[in-house]
């Protein structure tokens, strides 16, 4: 089916096109982008006054099937990311059983065929069943189709064990992705730690346990001579010593999250739960640090850890509540409001960090409305207000910190291989 999207501003820094022009999308891919485009078309969709640019592509999300259907599944959670604007995820592998062999990768593989209503990127695991004692077999994922290594949620403790798994992954040729937190630093903390962490009575989870166990695995990926990625960089010291490693030509990346740059611990004083993820809230310091480092460039991404709970896990005491946070549906509207209005990105930027940079990062071919490239395109009423309410998610699980909050910018049209997935 061919579809003509007319008279949008297009937006495409793969191809640095920020420009009124029209695309023609003709079997699942990108046919023309140019001016005025006169031709016959199954559907004309009139994008005057909106934003078109390519599908955003969330590198770090949590679908929860196999394992845990009842938080989300990959029919749930891919509704979720289309409304979002989300056209490719990379979904982590904390599954029940987890992404460590190419019998669960095949498992996982046939139910985003029957069931996903976007694009899915299998994240295998480092350790087996994310344990931290024993390699996962990493050339076997590789060929069973993962793009990626974490054992998300869990850091690998031993040095000598991630030294491995790095230059294995090095060899295989697939990219490391580290969740950065030493436990025997952040403990049974809740909050981060500071004044507010006391003043609310609850345990400190200290900058030092993300930015310490950063400061080893760029390190160990330095002396291995091998690509490394950090997940959801949160806090000051973590960013200079990101931009430090940069400098000395370590082939490090790293992302972080709208809610990062959305909020601060000050954020927890209702003891809300849906505030409650890790890394922690940080201090204002943090995420003035968090904008400062996605405007100088030193943030490559921006990723949401989509990591929806049910209500019983999340409406309990604050301390006994489980970490996480739901994000497909809010990520771009957060950061509407919070960097470009506020002119920390611009548009192009944006998008080159939440659709370009994480597909170059993860070696796959998206992020682009080049011709003949895949036909992944969002349409945005940049400058429509709304609330996000509880009732309107459509994530299996509710616990989002933006429900209540007036945010801007509506995903209108989201198209994915040619398919209209989503009509606002």
């Amino acid at each position: 089916m061919a579809i003509l999207i007319k008279g949008g501003r297009v937006v495409d820094p793969a191809n640095k096109i920020d420009a009124p022009m029209d695309i023609l999308v003709d079997g699942g891919k990108i046919s023309r982008v140019a001016a005025n485009i006169d031709i016959q078309a199954d559907s004309v969709i009139d994008a005057s006054g909106k934003i078109v640019a390519p599908g955003m592509v969330d590198m770090h999300v949590h679908l929860r099937e196999p394992g845990r259907e009842d938080k989300e599944t990959v029919a749930t959670g891919t509704h979720a990311a289309a409304k979002g604007g989300v056209t490719s995820v990379l979904a982590m592998p904390n599954t029940i059983p987890a992404m460590d062999c190419p019998e669960h990768v095949g498992l996982l593989k046939e139910i985003i065929k029957r069931t996903a209503k976007i694009n899915v990127f299998i994240c295998g695991t480092i350790t087996r069943d994310r344990l931290g004692k024993e390699l996962s077999g990493i050339e076997e994922l590789k060929k069973s189709g993962v793009c990626a290594l974490s054992d998300d949620g869990d850091s690998v403790d031993d040095d000598k064990l991630m030294f491995r798994a790095l230059e294995e992954a090095g060899r295989a040729g697939i990219l490391t992705i580290c969740h950065c937190e030493d436990k025997a630093l952040s403990g049974k903390g809740v909050i981060n730690l500071g004044f507010n962490s006391t003043r609310l009575g609850l345990r400190g989870i200290s900058n030092e346990s993300e930015y310490k166990r950063i400061a080893r695995d760029i390190d160990l990926a330095g002396k291995a001579g091998v690509p490394v990625h950090i997940a959801h960089v949160s806090c000051r010291q973590s960013i200079e010593i990101i931009a430090e490693a940069k400098k000395k030509g370590i082939r490090v990346t790293c992302e972080t999250a709208p809610h990062y740059f959305s909020f601060t611990d000050e954020a927890l004083l209702g003891y809300d739960t849906n505030m409650k993820m890790n890394p922690p809230l940080r201090s204002p310091e943090d995420l003035k640090e968090v904008k400062k480092g996605l405007k100088d460039g030193i943030i490559d991404a921006i990723a949401s850890d989509h990591a929806p709970h049910t209500e019983n896990e999340k409406d309990i005491e604050f301390e006994r509540a489980a970490f996480g946070k739901i994000g497909l549906e809010s990520g771009l509207a957060a950061s509407v409001v919070e960097l470009i209005d506020q002119s920390v990105l611009t548009w192009p930027e944006f998008i080159q960090k939440a659709a370009l940079n994480p597909s170059r990062i993860l070696g796959i071919n998206k992020g682009t409305l080049s011709v003949g490239a895949d036909a992944d395109i969002m349409i945005v009423d940049a400058g429509k207000e709304f609330v996000l309410e509880k009732k309107n998610i459509v994530s299996k699980s509710k616990n989002s910190p933006f429900i209540g909050r007036k945010v801007k910018g509506l995903v209108e049209y989201t198209i994915c291989n040619g398919k209209l997935v989503f009509k606002a």
